[in-house]
């Protein structure tokens, strides 16, 4: 298990590219954003490489400024916008090197929007640069009301329904809590099926050991799998980012 460090909600109080010296100071070497779109890519690239860091995971499409859900891919009348955006995130992902590109379903619900996750998933696998996995990540309801992928068996079913090997499980500790009510026990039924780890507690995605998850089991089913990728904090971390990294001893 690797600690990375998401710099959307890790070092809030300093600017967006500065984010990337505080991550390496404090010991990391990877890291996450989730929707670097605000500048141009290479700013982000220049700020990973001044620091040593990769850029493991990065959020897809880019943000809705209108106003609107985060993420449309499960909505049928937004298929066609998806196929143009997702490829401004292949870009960027290939510019940025990133490992990870959490595509965003957005609201919905039904077959319809199943039967739209998957075809856009599976069109977006089968053209996605080389090296690049695309992940998909239930979202808990009290977080994101409407939100179709709000569930780790809906997504158990889209990951068999998409069978592309370039498209993974992305776990969250916070989500999984707030989901289910036993982070572990989500860990350890969909395991075969997750490529990458975020970590938050419950209720409030709080700093790890501040909630109601039992971290110290969490880091023992990691151990006990074998999981061996990225577990990343994601976090709102309290006043002092550094004063919430006691996890990643633990990792």
């Amino acid at each position: 298990m690797k600690p990375a460090a998401n710099l959307t909600l890790l070092w809030p109080e300093l600017p967006y590219l500065d984010r990337f010296a505080a991550a390496a100071k404090a010991g990391f070497t990877a890291v996450e954003v989730l929707f670097p779109y605000d500048l141009a890519a290479k700013e982000t690239l220049r700020a990973c490489v001044a620091n040593g860091l990769q850029l493991i995971l990065i959020n897809a499409p880019p943000p809705n400024y209108t106003g609107g859900a985060q993420g449309f891919a499960a909505v049928p009348e937004q298929a066609a916008r998806f196929r143009v955006d997702i490829q401004r995130s292949f870009r960027y992902a290939t510019t940025l090197k990133v490992r990870y590109l959490h595509v965003m379903a957005g609201n919905g619900q039904g077959a319809l929007a199943r039967q739209t996750f998957i075809d856009n998933l599976i069109w977006a696998a089968d053209i996605a640069p080389k090296g690049l996995t695309l992940t998909v990540e239930p979202l808990n309801p009290v977080a994101m009301p409407g939100y179709f992928m709000n569930d780790y068996a809906l997504a158990a079913d889209v990951l068999r329904a998409v069978n592309r090997p370039n498209v993974g499980l992305q776990y969250d500790s916070y989500h999984a809590q707030m989901i289910d009510g036993d982070a572990v026990a989500v860990f350890d039924q969909y395991k075969d099926l997750i490529v990458h780890v975020q970590l938050g507690d419950a209720p409030d995605r709080s700093a790890p050991g501040t909630g109601t998850v039992d971290f110290p089991a969490l880091f023992a089913a990691l151990r006990r799998a074998g999981y061996r990728g990225w577990v990343s904090g994601e976090y709102v971390p309290g006043p002092r980012t550094e004063d919430s990294l006691g996890w990643t001893t633990l990792s």
